[in-house]
């Protein structure tokens, strides 16, 4: 798959695409039906297919510190949307002389003497241009003078995590936010996902017989409620069973928020300085502090206890 940022990026003799526009945060259930028919399309018509995204989070350019936390990074992204089998994307650079481009400045400066859309797939409710002040019914309307066909592609509805609502990043922040991993999950199709180096900490954990990875994750990620989660340590492709904290560590009256995984059963692993990530299965309990390091080691042990029976149980999600 292609990777370009900025138009400049694009191949000066690319042909015409079957193109979708979105910041796809998470690559959710949605987002992968509007892909999922994009690609469809161009294979149909014989045509590359071109997902356009932004960075920075158009909202942090328009508001200044409202950046939404971020279900997955750019890479995250393109790796999901390779394996759905998108061609090419396109990241553009969102800045504040972009984000005065008017709506049909925008189709013809990206979608017609860049991409050279021949088709342009997106949901119910895509807004684009100066102030959101282009919509779907707006983009048909150009496309009769530009030569490229729209595509209207509905959303599901979520079931019972959603509760009725149709899937959303936001919706999936909201749960991730809660604690709600597998509410999170059912929209996303797969565990929500933090990544991040791995840092030297208070290393307490080693001390009590449960060395973690103090992952230093990525700027803005959506991270999951205080407590404790079982999931997976991603580590060089390999995914180990893990038994996650995350919180300030109240125990030891800590004030910084971290994410800790404990690598189940594994012993002598050295990770410092390595990129990793940590995919969450299902919340276990909250943060506690208990009246003595005796009560902490034995619900520790729980804790690891219950995370193996759940990733036992989850085989197929990693």
């Amino acid at each position: 798959m292609q990777r370009w940022r900025g138009l400049e990026d694009i191949p000066q003799d690319w042909g015409r695409s079957v193109v979708t526009i979105g910041s796809y945060d998470g690559v959710h259930r949605g987002h992968q039906l509007i892909l999922q028919h994009t690609v469809e399309r161009a294979r149909e018509l014989g045509v590359p297919s071109v997902v356009v995204t932004f960075d920075p989070h158009p909202s942090e350019v328009v508001r200044p510190g409202s950046h939404p936390p971020l279900l997955a990074p750019h890479h995250r992204r393109a790796e999901l949307m390779g394996e759905l089998g998108v061609d090419a994307v396109l990241i553009l650079p969102f800045t504040t002389e972009f984000s005065r481009l008017a709506p049909a400045d925008f189709v013809v400066k990206v979608l017609v003497d860049k991409l050279h859309a021949k088709a342009v797939v997106e949901g119910p409710n895509f807004r684009f241009g100066h102030k959101a002040a282009g919509n779907v019914a707006f983009l048909t309307e150009l496309g009769r003078t530009y030569d490229y066909d729209v595509e209207v592609v509905d959303l599901f509805v979520s079931g019972d995590a959603g509760g009725g609502l149709p899937f959303s990043s936001t919706l999936t922040r909201r749960l991730v936010a809660e604690g709600d991993v597998e509410g999170a999950r059912e929209i996303l199709g797969r565990p929500h996902r933090v990544e991040g180096v791995v840092v030297r900490g208070a290393q307490r954990g080693r001390e009590l017989g449960f060395p973690t990875a103090n992952v230093e994750t990525l700027p803005h990620t959506a991270i999951p409620a205080d407590g404790v989660y079982a999931g997976w340590l991603h580590v060089n492709g390999e995914a180990m069973p893990a038994a996650i904290s995350v919180g300030t560590n109240p125990q030891f009256d800590g004030t910084e928020r971290t994410v800790e995984a404990y690598a189940i059963d594994r012993v002598g692993l050295d990770l410092y300085g390595l990129h990793v990530a940590v995919d969450f299965l299902a919340y276990v309990r909250g943060q506690e502090k208990f009246d003595s390091l005796e009560a902490l080691l034995k619900a520790m042990a729980e804790d690891v206890k219950r995370c193996r029976e759940l990733i036992e149980g989850a085989e197929g999600l990693v």
